[in-house]
């Protein structure tokens, strides 16, 4: 396998993704290079990164001048190259990439005004403003202009989300917003008290005992999902998960976080925290 740099964030979800995988897989400190792309600051909008990947998304590698521009893309090159065989993902990945289950909305979203406020009050509404104010400083720019679609689009689409945390929406469009991500909960929970224990193998993970390839998937997804739902470890996962998706979890699922949590990868990735 050629160097491979791999651009990255500590903070992303997906990101966190190929970042398991590494540890997992026997890769060495020295074979991938890693570019830390601020997600906090917008600097994924920048001209230069959208170059690479014009959908602006983390993760993203680059391998002999090839890129590689989605999480499953960048995960499935990590597991052929690796020097440790894994079982290779099947459609359960696609399954959790769904919009439905979508890791990042679920960040984001507010469902009433209170939590609307406390959420503003928070990382929201910066992590918005900031990205707001880096898509207007980008899109002018002379290197940019091949990207203005891309511009264009984010511009309206997070303006409107600023404008929601701002105080300065329409009641009509915040209560659409509250509306739509009522609707975003209630598939994350039915997602995992109903659909994921069907789905989990009985097997300690999907790749028998050891992590395969859509356990780095669903392993940065559910660590997002308990991190949202309140949880700010490992160690709390489970009772975050309960206690904000209003479920008890199913042993299976328990016992799933349980394998992840005892991995050194996982501890490695998550040491400062979910997120």
């Amino acid at each position: 396998m050629s160097k491979a740099v791999l651009f990255t964030h500590s903070h992303s979800v997906w990101a966190s993704v190929p970042e398991l995988a590494i540890r997992e897989l026997g890769y060495g400190p020295n074979d991938i290079e890693s570019m830390v792309i601020n997600l906090a600051q917008g600097e994924n909008f920048a001209p230069t990164f959208l170059d690479i990947n014009p959908q602006g998304t983390l993760p993203t590698m680059v391998v002999d001048g090839r890129p590689y521009t989605s999480t499953a893309e960048v995960t499935s090159y990590l597991v052929k190259h690796a020097p440790k065989a894994t079982q290779p993902r099947t459609a359960f990945t696609e399954k959790i990439h769904e919009d439905t289950l979508d890791p990042n909305f679920a960040m984001l979203l507010a469902r009433s005004d209170t939590e609307l406020e406390h959420k503003a009050a928070a990382f929201t509404l910066h992590f918005t403003r900031n990205r707001q104010d880096a898509l207007e400083q980008y899109a002018p720019q002379s290197n940019a202009a091949q990207h203005k679609p891309f511009y264009d689009s984010k511009l309206a689409n997070n303006g409107a989300l600023l404008s929601i945390y701002q105080g300065t929406a329409t009641d009509r469009d915040k209560q659409a917003f509250f509306q739509r991500s009522t609707v975003h909960w209630h598939n994350l929970s039915k997602f995992v008290s109903e659909e994921l224990p069907a789905l989990l193998p009985d097997t300690a993970f999907f790749g028998g005992d050891e992590p395969g390839e859509d356990d780095f998937h669903l392993a940065a997804w559910l660590a997002r999902i308990a991190f949202v739902a309140g949880g700010g470890s490992e160690q709390d996962g489970v009772r975050a998960l309960e206690k904000g998706l209003g479920i008890k979890l199913h042993p299976k699922v328990s016992a799933y976080w349980g394998a992840w949590n005892a991995r050194k990868s996982w501890k490695e990735v998550y040491a400062q925290g979910l997120h």
